[in-house]
């Protein structure tokens, strides 16, 4: 988009207490604040989506074009009723072509709890007003050429949602389902690159509001979406591939659903596509830049009052806080509250982000507006995280790296040691301090179809770094375990630690406990590489694996040095021999 945006006051920060739960205010009129819609928090997106071969939308299978539609005069007063519910939250306007929704992005309902696979983004305000606003055509224009979004529209929205808050594509960036690897909250959203919160599932809950009869959500070629019903109560009957039909008293419309794709399936009516989203469409504001997941993290609460939120996460056992403030100038400080409840701080000034919170392209300079050191003691944390929109960063022979990829994961698939709960501490004799012995596991529930595996144990630096200590691969479908310093079984790859083939046990460097993850992938086939085991990295792995992905498990441990080093009881040979350390 050619049209230079004000830039948006964003966010900062203020430590909160421990709370752990409540819901967000709206932002806006005070007195609306305090009387916030009700919603049905019991309808949410399914846990489990089963992507079938007739899920598959392609462009023939899409109904054919038909000029018939609602009357054009009755388009106005159906989008002014399904967003009038939420003003002045919301706030709209037309202009005789367009009915244009502003909004700040933010939903009165609360947001993030339940995300087990976080890019660390939080939710921000959003300048989504005057000419940065959303905008809906009056008199959709029926396509010549329907356009599915299966791997297609795969950045920004591709609807909106009456509480003004965009829908993106159930894909996210990288192609795989949002909801299926647990990247969505209980209302079916998540934050992109530019902290922008969105769905990628049909906010159904909002009919708490709005009730049946109206539609949830507007898509961007200008038809409605509805819920699971007709406005009468009925099920709907004979659905095109893009979840569309066509009735006497709606015209063409569109319907939402409990599996893939959730909302409309494509694009009846016509719109621009350009660099992979439907044109044009807002810019989102942003003060930061993305960084990498943080693997094992689980969002457990969410509030907010006037100025100041609190967003609350566990990682191993750990609680930890990211808590922040919209300061003045449209800047945001953040204070990131660690399990011991040491703060560090960082403050930064707000840049312009891409139309709907979508990536940098690659090669693209950051924004001017870099982080600056808030007043919190320590050397300030690495800057905030690689979103879930973000494309997976690459190595340097171009493969997917670990730090950027999220593999499908149904929790039918476990991972689990004879010797070390989830989550608890590593025995020192499966380190460089003691035998440097490879871990014994033993995984169950792999997928039907299954025919090889692989592991991989690697741990994430604080800058976000991955670092790998074991690859192993091609591992035959009818094992399910690997026993204690297992040899002869698949093939093995290098470590990140002598660049060899082989495992190289972690030696935890540095203070406090170290966070270490063990991988199992259930795959459809084996890995074909043309490589020798010293080059087969992490990185070349996963890049080759990719799409043979059927299901994955997860082992977290942690070590800690302290106490295995120089004391009677830690390095072998010590009077107590090994023993396990513990977790902080």
């Amino acid at each position: 988009m050619s049209t230079k945006f004000v830039r948006y006051a964003l966010l900062a920060s203020l430590v909160f207490g421990a709370t752990s739960s409540g819901f967000a205010h709206s932002i806006g009129d005070t007195g609306h604040d305090h009387a916030a819609p009700r919603y049905d928090f019991t309808v949410q997106p399914p846990t489990r989506i089963v992507m079938r071969a007739n899920d598959v939308v392609f462009l023939a299978q899409a109904t054919a074009p038909r000029a018939v539609a609602a009357p054009a005069n009755a388009q106005p007063s159906l989008l002014s009723s399904a967003f009038q519910p939420f003003a002045p939250k919301v706030k709209t306007r037309t202009d005789g072509q367009f009915f244009y929704v502003e909004s700040d992005g933010m939903p009165a309902h609360n947001m993030m709890v339940g995300i087990t696979a976080w890019q660390q983004q939080v939710p921000l305000p959003q300048p989504y007003t005057g000419a940065n606003a959303w905008r809906i055509p009056l008199n959709p224009v029926p396509a010549q050429a329907p356009a599915s979004i299966k791997n297609r529209f795969l950045r920004g929205a591709i609807a909106l949602a009456a509480n003004g808050i965009p829908i993106f594509n159930p894909q996210n960036n990288r192609g795989d389902i949002s909801n299926e690897i647990g990247e969505l909250d209980q209302w079916g959203g998540h934050c992109g690159r530019a902290d922008d919160y969105h769905y990628h599932a049909a906010p159904l809950h909002l009919q708490g509001v709005l009730g049946k009869d109206k539609p949830i959500a507007f898509a961007l070629d200008g038809y409605p979406i509805y819920g699971l019903t007709e406005p009468d109560g009925t099920a709907p009957t004979k659905l095109d591939a893009f979840n569309g039909h066509e009735t006497a008293a709606l015209g063409y419309h569109y319907h939402a659903s409990l599996k893939y794709p959730y909302v409309n399936g494509g694009f009846h009516g016509e719109v621009v596509e350009h660099e992979g989203q439907v044109d044009p469409q807002p810019r989102a504001g942003a003060g930061r830049e993305a960084l990498q997941p943080l693997r094992g993290a689980r969002i457990t609460g969410f509030s907010s009052k006037d100025t100041r939120y609190s967003l609350k996460y566990e990682v191993g056992s750990e609680t930890r806080f990211v808590n922040y403030t919209l300061l003045d100038g449209g800047a945001v400080k953040f204070d990131f509250v660690d399990g011991r409840g040491q703060v560090r701080t960082e403050t930064y000034s707000p840049r312009q982000r891409g139309p709907g919170g979508g990536d940098r392209p690659t090669g693209e300079p950051p924004g001017k507006a870099g982080p600056q050191k808030g007043p919190g003691k320590g050397s300030p944390p690495p800057p905030p995280p690689v979103r879930g929109e973000a494309r997976p960063p690459r190595g340097p022979s171009g493969a997917v790296a670990a730090a950027g990829y999220t593999p499908k994961r149904t929790g039918n698939f476990t991972l689990r040691s004879p010797a070390v709960a989830n989550g608890g501490a590593l025995p020192v004799e499966f380190t460089g301090d003691g035998a440097s012995a490879t871990l014994p596991l033993e995984w169950t529930g792999a997928p039907g179809g299954t025919k090889s595996f692989a592991v991989i144990m690697d741990h994430l630096d604080p800058e976000g770094r991955a670092k790998w200590y074991w690859v192993l691969y091609n591992i035959p479908a009818n094992i399910g375990s690997l026993a204690k310093n297992t040899q002869g079984i698949g093939t093995l790859g290098n470590n990140s630690v002598n660049s060899r083939a082989g495992y190289a046990p972690p030696h935890s460097k540095g203070p406090g406990a170290k966070t270490y993850h063990l991988t199992t992938y259930a795959l459809s086939g084996p890995v074909l590489l043309n490589s020798t085991a010293a080059a087969v990295s992490r990185e070349v792995l996963l890049a080759a694996m990719k799409n043979l992905i059927l299901d994955s498990a997860e082992l977290t441990v942690t070590y800690d040095r302290t106490g295995a080093i120089g004391s009677p009881n830690g390095a072998p040979g010590g009077k107590g021999g090994p023993r396990e350390a513990e977790a902080k």
